[in-house]
Protein backbone atom coordinates (compact mmCIF):
# COMPACT_ATOMS: atom_id res chain seq x y z
CA UNK A 1 0.00 0.00 0.00
CA UNK A 2 2.91 2.63 1.06
CA UNK A 3 4.94 1.72 -1.79
CA UNK A 4 1.80 2.27 -4.54
CA UNK A 5 1.35 5.42 -2.87
CA UNK A 6 5.01 6.64 -2.59
CA UNK A 7 4.85 5.49 -6.94
CA UNK A 8 1.45 7.95 -7.09
CA UNK A 9 3.09 10.93 -5.22
CA UNK A 10 6.40 10.70 -7.53
CA UNK A 11 4.53 10.31 -10.76
CA UNK A 12 2.60 13.57 -9.80
CA UNK A 13 5.77 15.61 -10.28
CA UNK A 14 6.30 15.53 -13.88
CA UNK A 15 2.99 17.12 -14.23
CA UNK A 16 2.97 19.53 -11.34
CA UNK A 17 6.18 21.06 -13.22
CA UNK A 18 4.40 20.95 -16.58
CA UNK A 19 1.51 23.19 -14.99
CA UNK A 20 3.70 25.65 -13.40
CA UNK A 21 5.10 26.38 -16.64
CA UNK A 22 1.76 26.01 -18.84
CA UNK A 23 0.35 28.09 -16.10
CA UNK A 24 1.64 31.65 -16.80
CA UNK A 25 0.79 35.22 -16.87
CA UNK A 26 -2.12 35.05 -19.43
CA UNK A 27 -4.04 32.48 -17.89
CA UNK A 28 -3.37 34.20 -15.06
CA UNK A 29 -5.20 37.02 -16.12
CA UNK A 30 -7.57 35.90 -18.34
CA UNK A 31 -8.88 33.86 -15.22
CA UNK A 32 -8.88 36.74 -13.02
CA UNK A 33 -10.30 38.89 -15.08
CA UNK A 34 -13.21 35.86 -15.96
CA UNK A 35 -13.93 35.69 -12.21
CA UNK A 36 -13.77 39.51 -11.28
CA UNK A 37 -15.64 40.32 -14.12
CA UNK A 38 -18.85 37.56 -13.75
CA UNK A 39 -18.33 35.76 -10.81
CA UNK A 40 -18.73 31.88 -10.78
CA UNK A 41 -20.93 31.96 -14.02
CA UNK A 42 -17.90 30.95 -16.62
CA UNK A 43 -16.62 27.91 -14.26
CA UNK A 44 -18.11 25.68 -17.18
CA UNK A 45 -15.39 26.93 -19.66
CA UNK A 46 -13.10 25.17 -17.39
CA UNK A 47 -14.11 21.97 -17.74
CA UNK A 48 -14.82 22.15 -21.75
CA UNK A 49 -11.35 23.34 -22.44
CA UNK A 50 -9.85 21.09 -20.21
CA UNK A 51 -11.82 17.81 -21.72
CA UNK A 52 -11.10 19.23 -25.49
CA UNK A 53 -7.18 19.41 -24.30
CA UNK A 54 -6.98 16.28 -22.58
CA UNK A 55 -8.19 14.45 -25.91
CA UNK A 56 -5.49 16.47 -28.18
CA UNK A 57 -3.02 15.72 -25.69
CA UNK A 58 -3.51 11.77 -25.92
CA UNK A 59 -3.67 12.10 -29.64
CA UNK A 60 -0.35 13.51 -30.03
CA UNK A 61 1.28 11.17 -27.63
CA UNK A 62 -0.16 8.46 -29.66
CA UNK A 63 1.44 9.76 -32.61
CA UNK A 64 4.50 10.20 -30.69
CA UNK A 65 4.42 6.65 -29.95
CA UNK A 66 3.22 5.34 -33.78
CA UNK A 67 5.74 7.20 -35.94
CA UNK A 68 9.56 6.97 -36.09
CA UNK A 69 10.04 10.50 -37.22
CA UNK A 70 8.75 13.85 -35.92
CA UNK A 71 5.16 15.41 -36.68
CA UNK A 72 6.93 18.10 -38.72
CA UNK A 73 8.15 15.36 -41.01
CA UNK A 74 5.28 12.80 -40.98
CA UNK A 75 3.16 15.99 -42.28
CA UNK A 76 6.10 16.95 -44.57
CA UNK A 77 5.85 13.07 -46.09
CA UNK A 78 1.72 13.09 -46.21
CA UNK A 79 1.15 16.57 -47.73
CA UNK A 80 4.37 18.05 -49.02
CA UNK A 81 7.14 20.76 -47.76
CA UNK A 82 5.08 23.37 -48.49
CA UNK A 83 2.18 22.08 -45.72
CA UNK A 84 5.06 21.46 -42.90
CA UNK A 85 6.23 24.88 -43.29
CA UNK A 86 2.84 26.25 -42.82
CA UNK A 87 2.28 24.03 -39.64
CA UNK A 88 5.71 24.90 -38.50
CA UNK A 89 5.13 28.80 -39.55
CA UNK A 90 1.98 29.27 -37.81
CA UNK A 91 3.31 27.46 -34.53
CA UNK A 92 5.85 29.84 -34.76
CA UNK A 93 3.15 33.18 -34.95
CA UNK A 94 0.90 31.19 -32.14
CA UNK A 95 4.18 31.27 -30.17
CA UNK A 96 4.86 34.86 -31.00
CA UNK A 97 2.35 35.38 -29.71
CA UNK A 98 1.99 34.22 -26.58
CA UNK A 99 5.63 35.77 -25.53
CA UNK A 100 4.05 38.76 -25.87
CA UNK A 101 2.03 38.21 -22.96
CA UNK A 102 5.05 36.34 -21.45
CA UNK A 103 6.73 39.50 -22.19
CA UNK A 104 4.66 42.35 -21.20
CA UNK A 105 4.21 39.79 -18.01
CA UNK A 106 7.61 39.98 -16.80
CA UNK A 107 7.97 43.46 -17.33
CA UNK A 108 4.27 44.46 -15.38
CA UNK A 109 6.13 42.16 -11.99
CA UNK A 110 8.86 44.11 -11.98
CA UNK A 111 8.04 47.33 -13.07
CA UNK A 112 4.85 47.61 -10.70
CA UNK A 113 7.12 46.30 -7.35
CA UNK A 114 9.71 48.88 -8.17
CA UNK A 115 7.94 51.96 -9.70
CA UNK A 116 9.71 51.97 -13.01
CA UNK A 117 9.26 51.20 -16.44
CA UNK A 118 7.61 47.83 -18.26
CA UNK A 119 9.85 48.44 -21.52
CA UNK A 120 13.24 48.59 -19.31
CA UNK A 121 12.17 45.24 -17.70
CA UNK A 122 11.21 43.74 -20.92
CA UNK A 123 14.33 44.07 -22.68
CA UNK A 124 16.66 43.37 -19.77
CA UNK A 125 15.06 39.47 -18.99
CA UNK A 126 14.31 38.81 -23.12
CA UNK A 127 18.24 40.01 -23.12
CA UNK A 128 18.77 36.94 -20.12
CA UNK A 129 16.93 34.60 -21.73
CA UNK A 130 18.62 34.57 -25.10
CA UNK A 131 21.62 34.30 -23.48
CA UNK A 132 20.74 31.13 -21.53
CA UNK A 133 19.96 29.44 -24.97
CA UNK A 134 24.12 29.33 -24.56
CA UNK A 135 23.99 28.46 -20.86
CA UNK A 136 21.56 25.58 -20.44
CA UNK A 137 23.03 24.57 -17.20
CA UNK A 138 22.37 27.45 -15.21
CA UNK A 139 19.38 27.75 -17.20
CA UNK A 140 18.18 24.03 -15.39
CA UNK A 141 18.83 25.94 -12.24
CA UNK A 142 16.88 29.01 -12.65
CA UNK A 143 14.12 27.11 -13.93
CA UNK A 144 13.64 25.13 -10.66
CA UNK A 145 14.12 28.81 -8.81
CA UNK A 146 11.03 29.99 -10.97
CA UNK A 147 9.18 26.52 -10.88
CA UNK A 148 8.95 27.21 -6.94
CA UNK A 149 8.03 30.57 -6.98
CA UNK A 150 5.37 29.94 -9.37
CA UNK A 151 4.36 26.84 -6.91
CA UNK A 152 4.57 28.99 -4.21
CA UNK A 153 1.74 31.76 -5.40
CA UNK A 154 -0.14 28.44 -6.67
CA UNK A 155 -0.24 27.07 -2.92
CA UNK A 156 -1.07 30.83 -2.02
CA UNK A 157 -4.76 30.69 -3.87
CA UNK A 158 -5.76 27.10 -2.92
CA UNK A 159 -5.06 28.16 0.99
CA UNK A 160 -7.05 31.86 -0.28
CA UNK A 161 -9.92 29.77 -1.36
CA UNK A 162 -10.86 28.38 1.71
CA UNK A 163 -10.36 32.06 3.67
CA UNK A 164 -11.98 33.60 0.70
CA UNK A 165 -14.99 31.14 1.68
CA UNK A 166 -16.54 31.10 -2.04
CA UNK A 167 -20.55 30.77 -2.65
CA UNK A 168 -20.86 26.93 -2.95
CA UNK A 169 -24.20 27.13 -4.53
CA UNK A 170 -22.44 30.03 -7.29
CA UNK A 171 -19.89 27.80 -7.77
CA UNK A 172 -22.46 24.74 -8.64
CA UNK A 173 -24.01 26.88 -10.84
CA UNK A 174 -21.42 28.43 -12.41
CA UNK A 175 -21.25 24.52 -13.87
CA UNK A 176 -24.37 25.06 -15.79
CA UNK A 177 -23.14 26.97 -19.51
CA UNK A 178 -24.47 30.47 -19.80
CA UNK A 179 -22.68 33.02 -21.70
CA UNK A 180 -22.86 36.59 -19.97
CA UNK A 181 -22.89 39.48 -21.96
CA UNK A 182 -19.58 41.02 -23.31
CA UNK A 183 -17.85 37.62 -21.91
CA UNK A 184 -17.03 36.73 -26.11
CA UNK A 185 -13.78 37.90 -26.02
CA UNK A 186 -12.52 36.60 -22.90
CA UNK A 187 -13.89 33.25 -23.29
CA UNK A 188 -11.73 33.23 -26.47
CA UNK A 189 -8.33 34.20 -24.87
CA UNK A 190 -9.07 31.59 -22.42
CA UNK A 191 -10.10 28.74 -25.04
CA UNK A 192 -7.23 29.53 -27.46
CA UNK A 193 -4.64 29.84 -23.90
CA UNK A 194 -5.79 26.71 -22.16
CA UNK A 195 -6.75 24.40 -25.84
CA UNK A 196 -3.31 24.45 -26.57
CA UNK A 197 -3.14 22.32 -29.76
CA UNK A 198 0.46 23.55 -30.03
CA UNK A 199 1.01 22.03 -26.35
CA UNK A 200 -0.79 19.12 -27.78
CA UNK A 201 1.10 18.83 -30.84
CA UNK A 202 4.58 19.49 -28.88
CA UNK A 203 3.50 16.50 -26.57
CA UNK A 204 4.33 13.99 -29.66
CA UNK A 205 8.25 15.30 -29.41
CA UNK A 206 8.27 14.97 -25.28
CA UNK A 207 7.23 11.50 -26.12
CA UNK A 208 9.64 10.59 -28.70
CA UNK A 209 12.36 12.35 -26.47
CA UNK A 210 11.21 9.89 -23.85
CA UNK A 211 10.97 6.57 -25.64
CA UNK A 212 14.85 7.62 -27.09
CA UNK A 213 16.22 7.26 -23.69
CA UNK A 214 14.33 4.16 -22.90
CA UNK A 215 12.77 2.46 -25.83
CA UNK A 216 10.56 0.48 -23.22
CA UNK A 217 8.90 3.09 -22.02
CA UNK A 218 4.79 2.73 -23.35
CA UNK A 219 3.42 6.55 -22.52
CA UNK A 220 1.09 6.30 -19.31
CA UNK A 221 -1.80 8.42 -20.00
CA UNK A 222 -2.31 9.37 -16.16
CA UNK A 223 1.34 10.75 -16.33
CA UNK A 224 0.84 12.75 -19.70
CA UNK A 225 -2.75 14.39 -18.40
CA UNK A 226 -1.52 15.08 -14.87
CA UNK A 227 -0.44 18.42 -15.74
CA UNK A 228 -3.39 19.56 -17.72
CA UNK A 229 -5.98 17.93 -15.29
CA UNK A 230 -3.79 20.18 -12.19
CA UNK A 231 -3.60 23.14 -15.20
CA UNK A 232 -7.60 23.11 -15.23
CA UNK A 233 -7.61 23.09 -11.06
CA UNK A 234 -5.40 26.01 -10.85
CA UNK A 235 -7.46 27.74 -13.40
CA UNK A 236 -10.45 27.30 -11.61
CA UNK A 237 -9.18 28.05 -8.05
CA UNK A 238 -8.49 31.34 -9.76
CA UNK A 239 -11.56 32.04 -11.09
CA UNK A 240 -13.01 31.72 -7.79
CA UNK A 241 -10.71 33.46 -5.74
CA UNK A 242 -11.54 36.00 -7.80
CA UNK A 243 -14.87 35.94 -8.18
CA UNK A 244 -15.33 35.64 -4.37
CA UNK A 245 -12.70 38.57 -3.53
CA UNK A 246 -13.09 40.88 -6.13
CA UNK A 247 -16.29 40.60 -7.89
CA UNK A 248 -18.23 40.80 -4.46
CA UNK A 249 -16.40 43.95 -3.81
CA UNK A 250 -17.12 45.47 -7.71
CA UNK A 251 -13.41 45.27 -8.28
CA UNK A 252 -12.46 45.18 -12.17
CA UNK A 253 -8.55 44.09 -13.30
CA UNK A 254 -7.07 46.77 -14.44
CA UNK A 255 -3.41 45.88 -13.21
CA UNK A 256 -1.67 43.41 -11.64
CA UNK A 257 -1.96 44.82 -8.51
CA UNK A 258 -5.66 44.47 -8.78
CA UNK A 259 -5.31 40.84 -9.53
CA UNK A 260 -3.36 40.79 -6.70
CA UNK A 261 -6.04 41.83 -3.86
CA UNK A 262 -7.90 38.30 -4.65
CA UNK A 263 -4.87 37.16 -2.86
CA UNK A 264 -5.53 39.54 0.38
CA UNK A 265 -7.83 37.39 2.64
CA UNK A 266 -4.53 35.21 3.34
CA UNK A 267 -1.76 38.12 2.98
CA UNK A 268 -3.15 41.58 3.51
CA UNK A 269 -1.48 44.74 2.73
CA UNK A 270 1.54 42.45 1.48
CA UNK A 271 -0.36 40.48 -1.55
CA UNK A 272 0.78 42.74 -4.13
CA UNK A 273 4.64 41.72 -3.24
CA UNK A 274 3.78 37.98 -2.90
CA UNK A 275 1.18 37.91 -6.20
CA UNK A 276 3.86 40.04 -8.30
CA UNK A 277 6.54 37.69 -7.02
CA UNK A 278 4.59 35.03 -8.24
CA UNK A 279 3.64 36.74 -11.59
CA UNK A 280 7.24 37.15 -12.43
CA UNK A 281 8.09 33.23 -11.84
CA UNK A 282 5.52 32.61 -13.84
CA UNK A 283 6.18 34.72 -16.82
CA UNK A 284 9.98 33.91 -16.90
CA UNK A 285 9.83 30.28 -16.50
CA UNK A 286 7.46 30.42 -19.35
CA UNK A 287 9.41 33.20 -21.27
CA UNK A 288 12.14 30.54 -22.71
CA UNK A 289 9.81 27.23 -22.22
CA UNK A 290 7.77 28.86 -24.31
CA UNK A 291 10.23 30.38 -27.20
CA UNK A 292 11.81 27.02 -27.41
CA UNK A 293 8.38 25.25 -28.41
CA UNK A 294 7.88 27.85 -31.38
CA UNK A 295 12.02 28.11 -32.10
CA UNK A 296 12.15 24.10 -32.54
CA UNK A 297 9.00 23.75 -34.68
CA UNK A 298 9.63 26.12 -36.57
CA UNK A 299 13.38 24.67 -37.41
CA UNK A 300 12.01 21.09 -37.63
CA UNK A 301 9.56 22.70 -40.22
CA UNK A 302 12.19 24.40 -42.17
CA UNK A 303 14.15 20.76 -41.78
CA UNK A 304 16.97 22.68 -39.55
CA UNK A 305 16.27 19.46 -37.39
CA UNK A 306 14.74 20.11 -33.84
CA UNK A 307 17.77 19.74 -31.69
CA UNK A 308 18.59 22.21 -28.91
CA UNK A 309 22.28 22.59 -29.95
CA UNK A 310 21.83 23.67 -33.26
CA UNK A 311 22.63 26.88 -33.81
CA UNK A 312 19.62 26.92 -36.60
CA UNK A 313 17.33 26.58 -33.86
CA UNK A 314 18.41 28.74 -31.34
CA UNK A 315 18.70 31.50 -33.58
CA UNK A 316 14.68 30.89 -34.01
CA UNK A 317 14.38 30.51 -30.62
CA UNK A 318 15.58 33.90 -30.13
CA UNK A 319 13.52 35.12 -33.24
CA UNK A 320 10.40 34.29 -31.25
CA UNK A 321 11.59 36.55 -28.13
CA UNK A 322 12.64 39.24 -29.59
CA UNK A 323 9.47 39.29 -31.81
CA UNK A 324 7.38 38.95 -28.24
CA UNK A 325 9.26 41.39 -27.07
CA UNK A 326 8.33 43.77 -29.59
CA UNK A 327 5.27 43.50 -29.60
CA UNK A 328 4.76 43.71 -25.61
CA UNK A 329 6.98 47.10 -26.27
CA UNK A 330 4.93 48.43 -29.21
CA UNK A 331 1.35 47.64 -27.86
CA UNK A 332 1.67 47.01 -24.20
CA UNK A 333 0.34 50.53 -22.82
CA UNK A 334 -2.29 48.38 -22.17
CA UNK A 335 -0.97 45.43 -21.08
CA UNK A 336 -3.17 43.59 -19.55
CA UNK A 337 -5.64 44.37 -22.76
CA UNK A 338 -2.64 42.99 -24.60
CA UNK A 339 -2.17 39.71 -23.04
CA UNK A 340 -5.99 38.89 -23.69
CA UNK A 341 -6.18 39.99 -27.44
CA UNK A 342 -2.54 38.14 -28.13
CA UNK A 343 -4.37 35.03 -26.60
CA UNK A 344 -7.39 36.00 -28.60
CA UNK A 345 -5.80 36.24 -31.94
CA UNK A 346 -4.27 32.63 -31.93
CA UNK A 347 -7.71 31.21 -32.29
CA UNK A 348 -7.22 32.14 -36.14
CA UNK A 349 -4.27 29.92 -36.60
CA UNK A 350 -4.62 26.81 -34.63
CA UNK A 351 -7.98 25.20 -36.03
CA UNK A 352 -5.56 24.59 -38.97
CA UNK A 353 -2.69 22.83 -36.64
CA UNK A 354 -5.16 20.95 -35.20
CA UNK A 355 -7.07 19.54 -38.52
CA UNK A 356 -3.21 18.54 -39.50
CA UNK A 357 -3.05 16.38 -36.26
CA UNK A 358 -6.21 14.66 -36.42
CA UNK A 359 -6.07 13.58 -40.17
CA UNK A 360 -2.89 11.67 -39.47
CA UNK A 361 -4.25 10.12 -36.16
CA UNK A 362 -7.12 9.17 -38.13
CA UNK A 363 -4.49 7.49 -41.21
CA UNK A 364 -4.03 3.59 -40.14
CA UNK A 365 -1.37 3.31 -42.63
CA UNK A 366 0.86 5.77 -40.30
CA UNK A 367 -0.74 4.95 -36.68
CA UNK A 368 -0.94 1.57 -36.91
CA UNK A 369 -2.88 0.15 -33.48
CA UNK A 370 -2.47 4.09 -32.40
CA UNK A 371 -5.20 5.24 -35.09
CA UNK A 372 -8.31 7.06 -33.43
CA UNK A 373 -11.11 4.79 -32.59
CA UNK A 374 -14.48 6.22 -33.53
CA UNK A 375 -14.96 7.80 -30.26
CA UNK A 376 -11.75 9.63 -30.23
CA UNK A 377 -12.61 10.83 -34.15
CA UNK A 378 -16.23 12.05 -32.72
CA UNK A 379 -14.59 14.08 -29.75
CA UNK A 380 -11.32 15.23 -31.68
CA UNK A 381 -13.79 16.23 -34.37
CA UNK A 382 -16.24 18.26 -32.21
CA UNK A 383 -13.14 20.00 -30.12
CA UNK A 384 -12.16 21.53 -33.67
CA UNK A 385 -15.73 22.22 -34.75
CA UNK A 386 -15.25 24.14 -31.18
CA UNK A 387 -12.12 26.36 -32.39
CA UNK A 388 -13.36 27.40 -35.45
CA UNK A 389 -16.70 28.24 -34.44
CA UNK A 390 -14.72 30.93 -31.67
CA UNK A 391 -12.62 31.69 -34.76
CA UNK A 392 -15.68 32.68 -36.19
CA UNK A 393 -16.83 34.23 -33.30
CA UNK A 394 -13.17 35.91 -33.40
CA UNK A 395 -13.92 37.85 -36.51
CA UNK A 396 -17.13 39.17 -35.38
CA UNK A 397 -15.90 40.06 -32.18
CA UNK A 398 -12.55 41.81 -33.70
CA UNK A 399 -13.61 43.38 -36.51
CA UNK A 400 -17.58 43.58 -37.15
CA UNK A 401 -18.54 45.80 -34.18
Amino acid sequence: MFVKLKKGLLSLGPGIITAALVFGPSKMTITSKLGADYGYSLLWIVIVAIFFMTIFTMIGARIGVATQQSLLTTIRQKWGNAAAVAVGMGIFLVATSFQAGNSVGVGIAVAEASGTSATLWIVIFNLLGISLLFFRAFYKVLEKLMIFLVALMLFAFVTTLFFARPSIAGIAGGFIPELPAGSTGLVIAFFASCFSIVGAFYQSYLVQERIKVNPEIREKRSNSLTGIIILGIMSAIVMICAAAVLNTKGIKVNNASDMARALEPLFGSAAATFFLVGLFGASFSSLVGNATVGGVLLGDALGKGSQLNSKPVKLLIALVMIFGAAIAIKFGKLPLELIVFAQSVTIFLVPFIGIAMYAISNDRKIMGTQVNTWFSKILAGLGLLILLFLALSNVKELFLK
